[in-house]
């Protein structure tokens, strides 16, 4: 994740050299240049960062995976069970 996010930003810095370098450097073109490096690095790391996406998105597959595997062991409360412990608590389950 780290790695990916880095990577992104490099390619974003570099194209804002690159378009800094061509002539965008005054402070009437400043949204210009950050549009512009922004369009030009969403479109160079669609590409050229393909794989380190793709491993990110396996790892947060990987772990909403566990989160569901683990939710779905763990024996679930009824509403009786929840009912019960509201009337205990006193609150009747209201926000206060």
């Amino acid at each position: 994740m780290l790695r990916y996010t880095l990577l992104r930003l490099l390619v974003f810095l570099g194209c804002v050299s690159l378009l800094w370098l061509a002539g965008l450097r005054d402070r009437e073109q400043l949204p210009l240049l950050v549009v512009g490096a922004a369009l030009l690095s969403a479109v160079i790391s669609y590409f050229a960062l393909r794989r380190f996406r793709e491993d990110y998105s396996a790892q947060v597959a990987h772990k909403l995976e566990a989160r569901a595997a683990k939710k779905a062991s763990e024996p679930s409360r009824s509403t009786d069970e929840l009912a019960e412990d509201a009337e205990v608590a006193g609150d009747e389950g209201t926000f206060r």
